[in-house]
């Protein structure tokens, strides 16, 4: 589970004014500080199963985000991709 002050930094990092959580970009923000977490409990815990399925849901729905940004406003995705360490 991501702490709530995680969760603040990765919103503060990307987004569009004070109230916003719901942006594209935001969203991939959250989704990669909550994939961090997950995949070093399926590290530890290799036989959760239901860990790795909710693990390879969450990069699905993030990689649809990411491409959704690619494809509409490339650079705010090159912005997104450099903010949350991803290599794309």
């Amino acid at each position: 589970m991501i702490t709530k002050e995680k969760k603040t930094e990765a919103i503060a990092k990307l987004a569009r004014d004070k109230k916003d959580v719901g942006s594209p970009e935001v969203q991939v923000a959250i989704l990669t500080e909550r994939i961090k977490e997950v995949t070093e409990h399926v590290k530890q815990n290799k036989h959760d199963f239901m860990a790795k399925r909710g693990l390879m849901q969450m990069v699905g729905r993030r990689k649809k985000l990411l491409k959704y940004l690619e494809r509409t406003d490339f650079e705010l995705y090159k912005k997104t991709v450099a903010a949350c360490g991803l290599r794309k």
